[in-house]
């Protein structure tokens, strides 16, 4: 099986805990992601306590399947620490995907939030989480056991190639 051309956004998980054996591998291939000069910026909060990931479910519409998630992972990128502060959001979406295509692997279901850049959904979560303000809280990642079979899509178009010159 190749994870990438498994890799699907799942948002509805069972009543399952994933084992903090697979969190630490998804943590574990998330810090084998590219990084700018090195730098491996990203720090990352866990969560699995029921009334905590039902607040984040909440910070804003597209949170939802933070509720019913087993873990939440928040990817956050440490600007103290990073060497090229311009690259950090490379850095993480690279660390994101990396948690994503890991989660396929292991038969888990994951969905990557988004929160940064947006301003009202960085501020709810920092607040919440007392996320210091040199962290930029980048995305939560919800990871479960999949409650659903979904098909994967093909996304592969041969018309969006171009070689040589536009």
């Amino acid at each position: 099986m190749n994870p990438i051309f498994e890799r699907q956004s799942i948002r509805k998980y069972l009543d399952e805990e994933v084992s903090s054996q697979h969190i630490i591998m998804l943590l574990r291939a998330a810090m084998q992601a590219p990084s700018a000069c090195n730098q491996q910026a990203w720090e990352f909060i866990v969560i699995d306590n029921k009334e905590d990931k039902l607040a984040i479910s909440k910070m804003h519409k597209f949170a939802k399947p933070a509720a019913e998630a087993s873990k939440l992972i928040v990817v956050l990128g440490n600007l103290k620490k990073a060497k090229i502060k311009s690259m950090i959001e490379q850095d993480l979406g690279a660390c994101c995907e990396n948690i994503l295509l890991q989660a396929t692997y292991d038969g888990l279901g994951a969905v990557w939030l988004g929160f940064h850049p947006i301003e009202d959904r960085c501020k709810k979560i920092v607040e919440y989480l007392n996320i210091p303000d040199y962290c930029i809280p980048f995305a939560v990642i919800c990871v479960g056991h999949p409650a659903v079979d979904g098909k994967i899509q093909v996304r592969f178009d041969e018309s969006k190639i171009h070689y040589g010159r536009y």
